[in-house]
């Protein structure tokens, strides 16, 4: 399998499967004498990982980094930086009985078409397990931002969307974004998302999400014109997280029902500041950031593994049925949240780096 590597000068290789020994990552790039410990990284880690609550799987996984190279008394050394995390809650035999037959909506038919053979024990490197390696990388890269841009420099996420039901984000509160099992930003939407889960779970079902993430004291000039543009990197980045079907940066797909009036964001100077009346952009003007919030959002689809039974065919390629019993998120994009602040933290470091280089 090849292409398991992001970034151009920030890069990560992630490496290991759902149901193998360990997961990992190797960072390469990152700049020397930035502070970092495995508390660093596990703090998003914990963020992550499964079992926390009755709304996502109950796979328990400690999701504990171990540090392996690339960091002396306490500091990067500018080498590569390696990660492994174990699993430790494996139960292969719940794909036993489905490990010929494709699962509707996953990448099981597509692996097998491309490769020959797949790993069905909880679906190998398509599994969103892949995704704690990506949080590790991620939380690196916010160390170096931090210290790079400054603390102006925050990135949030938040989901406002929970299958059918959408929070008002003019009510966004990041301080019980992560006092809620949601990620929710809302508080008056907690308690119905909690009520529509448990009925989506009950009934062997699943839901998607809507995710949002924002990025406050990005200076501007980050990113490239034409092939390596910000929000071209930002979406690539965002669809390369298991699940996701869709990206917007800032008003996105909404843009086409606005005016050209409407969708211009005016620019004026007050106090020999310059300010935007608003932000359709998302923050990226031209494939560059303009000073402004970044703002990027995603679907993530529906989790595939259900108890509902859905008609597939297996690896002979004989009509069957099927039904996926074990541990899965009836919404997996709750705990896409930390993914994809993870994955707009590399990318602007990666621009950051790359602005540096051709405009010191």
């Amino acid at each position: 399998m090849s292409f398991n590597t992001f970034g151009k000068l920030f890069r990560f290789t992630t490496w290991g499967e759902s149901h193998g020994t360990a997961i990992g990552c190797v960072i390469d790039g990152c700049p020397p004498l930035i502070d970092l410990t495995e508390q660093d990284i596990q703090r998003d880690l914990n963020r992550r990982k499964p079992g926390q609550s009755k709304f996502t799987t109950q796979r328990k996984e400690s999701d504990k980094v171990q540090i392996l190279s690339g960091v002396f008394e306490g500091k990067t050394t500018g080498t590569p930086i390696s990660l492994i995390i174990y699993n430790e809650d494996m139960r292969s035999k719940d794909y036993s009985d489905i490990k010929n037959k494709f699962r509707p909506g996953h990448a099981d038919f597509t692996y097998f078409k491309k490769y020959g053979i797949r790993d069905y024990r909880g679906g190998g490197r398509s599994s969103a397990r892949e995704t704690a390696a990506r949080v590790a990388a991620g939380s690196i890269a916010k160390k170096v931002l931090n210290k790079k841009i400054g603390k102006m420099f925050k990135i949030v996420g938040a989901v406002t969307q929970l299958g059918i039901l959408k929070c008002d984000t003019n009510n966004w509160n990041e301080n019980i974004i992560n006092k809620n099992p949601f990620f929710c930003p809302d508080k008056s939407m907690i308690k119905l998302w909690e009520k529509y889960l448990l009925s989506i779970r009950k009934s062997g079902s699943s839901c998607g999400a809507i995710i949002e993430v924002r990025a406050n004291g990005v200076p501007p000039g980050l990113g490239a014109p034409i092939y390596s543009k910000l929000d071209s990197d930002i979406a690539s980045a965002m669809m390369s997280i298991n699940a996701v079907k869709g990206v917007n940066i800032g008003s996105g797909m909404n843009v086409a029902m606005l005016s050209g009036e409407d969708n211009s964001d005016q620019i004026f100077k007050k106090n020999k500041k310059i300010n935007f009346q608003s932000n359709n952009a998302g923050g990226i003007l031209g494939g560059i950031s303009s000073g402004q919030e970044i703002v990027v959002s995603f679907a993530v689809k529906p989790t595939s593994s259900i108890l509902k039974k859905r008609k597939t065919i297996d690896k002979f390629g004989k009509n069957t049925s099927i039904s996926v019993r074990g541990r899965h998120d009836p919404c997996v994009g709750i705990r896409a949240v930390p993914v994809g602040e993870a994955m707009l933290a590399c990318v602007l470091l990666d621009h950051y780096l790359m602005h540096k280089a051709q405009c010191k």
